[in-house]
C-alpha cells in the first residue's frame, strides 16, 4: 500500500473549487441534453477495434482488446438501429499522449443527431457552451492562459485554406507536401495561437485526409465537412457531418491501416460490425466530440488539464 503524502492530500483540499465546479459543468450538460430529447447511453471501454486514425493511438487492453479512443463507433451503429438523439459522457483513453493540454485518460462528451449534418451539431454546440459558462462561472467569459474569448458574441468561422493564407502564408496542400506532419505542424504552431482571441472560432473544411470519418463538403467535395472548435488558441470539439458510405469508409480505413503499417505504427482490425451496420443504412448525421476536461479549463482559467483533475498523470 502506498500512503497519500501531506503535499498530495492538502493539493486535493486546495481543489475542491475545481471539482465543485466541474460537478457543475457535468450536471449543466446533462440537463441541457435532457431538455432536448436525447438519450445517455454507455458504451464499452474495452473494445476489438479502435477506430482507424493515422494520428491516434490506442492503449491496449489484453489480447485482442483496446481501451476505447472514443465511443463513436459504438454511437454510430446505435443511429443505424434507429436512435435519433445520443449522447455519451465518460473516460477514454489514448496512448501517448500526457502534457499540459492532453491526459492518458480524459473525459469526453459526444452527441450524435440522425437526419442532421454538422451546422446543426454547431446549434447545440453554441447554446450547451454558453448555458456551461453560465453553470461554472456565471458568465460568458471563457480563455486559456491570458486569451480570452466571449461565448456570448457571435462566433468566429473560419475555412481552412482562409486560416492558412491568413496566419501561414500557405496553403493545406503545400503544408501537406512536406507529409501530413507538415500540416499538424503549420496548424499547431501559426494558426491555432490566432484562434479563439476575443470569440471562439469555428475552423472547418478541412482536407479529406484529416476527416477519415466525415462525409465531403457537399459544395466543395475537395474538402471534408468537418470543424474545431477553439478557444484562446485551445482546441476544444472535432465535429463531423458523418461518412454513411459503407464503401468509403472502408476504403479510408485501409487507407490508413497502410499509412500506419508505413510508419511502423500498431494496424487495428477493421470494425466489421461497424461497417456492418454502414451497409445497413446510417441516416444523414451530424456528431461531435467535445473534451471535458479542456471545457473546465476554459471556463475556470486553468493553465493545464492536471489542474482540473484530482489524481491526474503528470505532464
Amino acid at each position: 500500500m502506498t500512503a497519500s503524502t501531506p503535499s498530495s492530500l492538502n493539493r486535493l483540499r486546495r481543489l475542491r473549487p475545481m471539482l465543485e465546479a466541474r460537478a457543475r459543468l457535468v450536471n449543466a450538460i446533462r440537463g441541457f441534453f435532457a431538455d432536448r430529447d436525447f438519450l445517455e447511453v454507455n458504451t464499452p471501454v474495452r473494445i476489438p477495434a479502435p477506430a482507424l486514425e493515422d494520428y491516434i493511438d490506442a492503449e491496449p487492453a489484453g489480447p485482442g482488446r483496446w481501451l476505447r479512443t472514443s465511443p463513436e463507433l459504438h454511437l454510430k451503429r446505435l443511429l443505424a438501429a434507429g436512435y435519433p438523439r445520443l449522447f455519451q459522457l465518460g473516460p477514454c483513453f489514448r496512448r501517448g499522449e500526457c502534457g499540459p493540454r492532453h491526459q492518458p485518460e480524459f473525459t469526453m462528451l459526444e452527441w450524435y443527431r440522425a437526419e442532421a449534418n454538422n451546422r446543426a451539431i454547431l446549434d447545440d454546440t453554441v447554446a450547451l457552451v454558453r448555458a456551461c459558462a453560465k453553470a461554472v462561472g456565471g458568465t460568458g467569459t471563457a480563455g486559456f492562459r491570458g486569451i480570452t474569448a466571449d461565448v456570448d458574441a457571435p462566433w468566429e468561422e473560419l475555412t481552412v485554406d482562409e486560416a492558412f493564407a491568413k496566419y501561414a502564408g500557405t496553403t493545406p496542400e503545400a503544408a501537406m507536401a512536406g507529409g501530413e506532419g507538415g500540416f499538424e505542424q503549420t496548424l499547431v504552431e501559426k494558426i491555432e495561437p490566432h484562434l479563439g482571441r476575443g470569440r471562439p472560432t469555428v475552423l472547418k473544411e478541412y482536407p479529406p485526409a484529416f476527416g477519415a470519418l466525415a462525409r465531403r463538403c457537399p459544395h466543395r467535395p475537395g474538402r471534408a465537412d468537418r470543424w474545431e472548435l477553439y478557444v484562446g488558441g485551445l482546441e476544444l470539439a472535432n465535429a463531423y457531418s458523418e461518412l454513411t458510405d459503407a464503401a468509403e469508409q472502408r476504403q479510408r480505413f485501409l487507407a490508413c491501416a497502410e499509412l500506419r503499417r508505413r510508419d511502423g505504427r500498431e494496424v487495428y482490425p477493421l470494425d466489421e460490425e461497424f461497417l456492418a451496420a454502414l451497409e445497413t443504412g446510417l441516416p444523414p448525421s451530424g456528431g461531435i466530440a467535445l473534451g471535458v476536461d479542456r471545457l473546465l479549463m476554459v471556463l475556470t482559467g486553468a493553465d493545464t488539464i492536471q489542474d482540473t483533475l484530482p489524481f491526474p498523470e503528470p505532464a
